[in-house]
């Protein structure tokens, strides 16, 4: 858990800020050069700006709030941001082998696309540890046991870890 809060932060923060960053010069034209020479079209100039905003807001509040919400509303709302991050990678990912783009328009001015492929393999390996948290959760079953009270089913008792939890009605009793 502590690697995927780690990196959960870092990826809220960093998305948040660059998402930021594109309103201010130079990476806003940095980011309009990106998106005119890769023929994405106008709206992707909305759209990643508003993700990468999106995304990082949404890391964060999960993650100040953590206590606050359900896990499963927080897995949900993490894992979405991870797939959103994949997708917006996959498309920077694009954007820095385009032959239109040159070297000067993108980040550490290198057509490789290395930050793009580092933030992909960060949201998979997040989305990998939740897949495999959730699993792991489901799969842990408590320890069950029935106890009859007297010869009849109608006095059956569920015994949850040792906790009496539940009357069982006649059809539903079970022997230890």
């Amino acid at each position: 858990m502590k690697y995927r809060k780690i990196t959960s932060w870092f990826m809220g923060v960093t998305m948040l800020m660059f998402g930021l960053l594109k309103f201010v010069n130079p990476f806003k034209s940095w980011f309009s050069v990106q998106i005119a020479n890769s023929e994405l079209g106008e709206l992707s100039y909305t759209l990643g700006i508003l993700g990468e905003i999106g995304v990082g807001t949404a890391l964060i509040l999960c993650l100040l709030y953590r206590q606050k919400i359900q896990y499963r509303i927080f897995n949900l709302i993490t894992n979405a941001s991870f797939f959103a991050v994949i997708v917006m990678m996959l498309i920077g990912g694009y954007v820095h082998l385009h032959s239109n783009v040159p070297a000067d328009v993108l980040p550490l001015k290198i057509k490789p696309p290395y930050i793009p492929l580092f933030f992909l393999l960060l949201a998979l390996s997040n989305i990998y540890l939740s897949i495999k948290r959730t699993t792991a959760k489901q799969t842990k079953r408590p320890n069950i046991s029935f106890k009859r009270k007297g010869n009849t089913c109608a006095n059956s008792t569920c015994l949850i870890d040792g906790i009496k939890t539940l009357k069982y009605p006649k059809s539903k009793c079970y022997k230890p």
